[in-house]
């Protein structure tokens, strides 16, 4: 065992635990250390008895015992434990020295912190790690991002540890400075957030709607993850639905309907509102897992409120193939806003983002990973400059394909009282955004007639602002125009 480690990792709860494993196994030899002592001890004995692990019984022990330029890599707690770590770490390190925050720290604290520790002589990096357990074991997406001179220190051990798709290429890369790479990450989760509720609306439908038992939908997942749906969340989805409980019945069905949630997604939607990017289907997801968790009350209006009575009279296996067709174009829209919003962060944050880069990032490893993503890659590749998603000749393509179904999916579940917020937000947007014409001049007229807001004219250059004296009454003084 060498005298020093290549890197030392602070936090040894299950990411930590296995992303450490993961290290040591490419040949590395880890620091590692955890605020309650006794758990060095534990796994050093434990999982990691044998293994090239140098454990410290205090920081100081543990900084000491990492080789220069040291790498120290938190996985603790996202928001204070870290500004806590981070103070305890800069008065034991040397200029030039690299802290890592592996956790999922919001960007705007990133940002913060990386600009507070480069200003003590040191380094940092803010990198998303998705994957879960056995992502971190085996193979993770990581997403880095913060002072561009620690790159090329951590690169071999990020990339080495990271899955792998094609060819052997890592899905890892340099996402951008500061802050960068936690918003990625962030958007990750966000898109997360939206497969999810996309998928769970499909499960609804099929339960409800057509009468089919967690044991028949397992046979339907089982053929989707085959095909263009294929992916981590499809095939979990197809595992889930064929697990039986003691008794033999499945057990998701036993499962409560609340649904629980780490905060992502909902920074994903506010940074969506802060930028001015409708980002409409991960926030009705996010809102889904709201409504859910108002269970009693759901519980007292379904005593109360009346809806149609379910009546489908179609052709069942038709219609599973449009709700086949209805998530992967939702899918679709949900990436292209996501994206959308990684473009207009990228013009606010001075990031330069390679958006193909990302999809190849996002393709293993991850919760997100699926077949999809190497398409979007492509159409990056093709067209770096590709300024929304569903203007890409193959999603285009796709979309229209796939839009009857989707159409009819939508349709049939409101009329028949199903909620499918996600499925019906995204074909909303899709509407939205092919129509040249909506009627926002109907608002702005709207505005001007209350507030003076003012409006632009068809006839008129765009920024030539006008306001009219709608009642007679009035005045010509008109309040500050709007931000479009």
């Amino acid at each position: 065992m060498k005298n020093k480690a290549d890197i030392g990792l602070i936090g040894l709860a299950v990411m930590g635990e296995n992303l450490i494993l993961n290290m040591e196994s490419k040949g590395y030899t880890v620091a590692v250390f955890n605020r309650t002592v006794d758990k060095v001890e534990k796994f050093i004995n434990g999982r990691g008895a044998g293994k090239n692990f140098l454990g410290a019984k205090n920081l100081e022990e543990f900084v000491a015992s990492i080789e220069r330029p040291r790498k120290v890599m938190m996985l603790v707690k996202a928001g204070k434990p870290v500004d806590d770590f981070i103070e305890k770490l800069i008065p034991l390190l040397e200029p030039g020295d690299i802290i890592i925050d592996g956790g999922n720290s919001h960007f705007p604290d990133t940002v913060r912190r990386t600009e507070y520790v480069e200003s003590k002589g040191l380094l940092y990096i803010g990198t998303g790690v998705s994957g879960g357990e056995e992502g971190a074991l085996k193979g993770p997406s990581m997403m880095p991002g913060g002072s561009p001179k620690a790159w090329p220190y951590v690169k071999d051990i990020f990339q080495s540890i990271s899955a792998k798709v094609e060819g052997g290429i890592p899905c890892c890369d340099w996402v951008g400075e500061d802050g960068a790479g936690h918003f990625v990450k962030m958007v990750h989760n966000g898109i997360e957030y939206g497969d999810m509720q996309i998928i769970n609306e499909a499960y609804h439908i099929m339960k409800d709607l057509l009468g089919m038992d967690a044991f028949a939908q397992h046979e339907v997942f089982k053929k989707w993850n085959t095909g263009k749906l294929d992916s981590y969340l499809i095939e979990i989805t197809r595992d889930i639905l064929a697990f039986k409980d003691e008794d033999g019945s499945p057990l998701v069905e036993k499962i409560l309907d609340t649904a629980g949630q780490k905060g992502t997604g909902k920074w994903t939607s506010i940074t969506a509102l802060d930028l001015g990017i409708p980002l409409t289907l991960i926030g009705e997801a996010v809102f889904s897992r709201y409504l859910s968790a108002q269970k009693e009350l759901r519980v007292e209006a379904s005593k109360t409120l009346s809806g149609p009575e379910i009546n489908f009279k179609g052709d069942k296996e038709q219609f599973i193939n449009d709700l086949e067709n209805a998530i992967y174009a939702s899918k679709i829209v949900s990436y292209a806003q996501g994206y959308d919003l990684m473009m207009q962060a990228a013009k606010e944050y001075n990031w330069n983002l390679n958006y193909g880069g990302i999809a190849l990032m996002w393709r293993g490893g991850c919760i997100i990973r699926s077949v999809f993503l190497k398409d979007i890659k492509k159409a990056f590749d093709k067209n770096p400059n590709l300024r929304n998603l569903l203007l890409d000749p193959f999603f285009k393509e796709q979309v229209e394909a796939a839009q009857a179904g989707w159409r009819r999916v939508c349709a049939t579940a409101v009329e028949n009282g199903i909620p499918v917020p996600a499925m019906t937000s995204a074909l909303a947007y899709y509407d939205g955004f092919r129509n040249e014409r909506l009627p926002a001049n109907l608002l702005q007229a709207q505005r001007d007639y209350f507030g003076a807001h003012m409006y632009e004219r068809v006839d008129k250059p765009r920024g030539e602002f006008f306001h009219t004296n709608w009642t007679g009454t009035g005045g010509e003084t008109a309040s500050t125009t709007y931000e479009a």
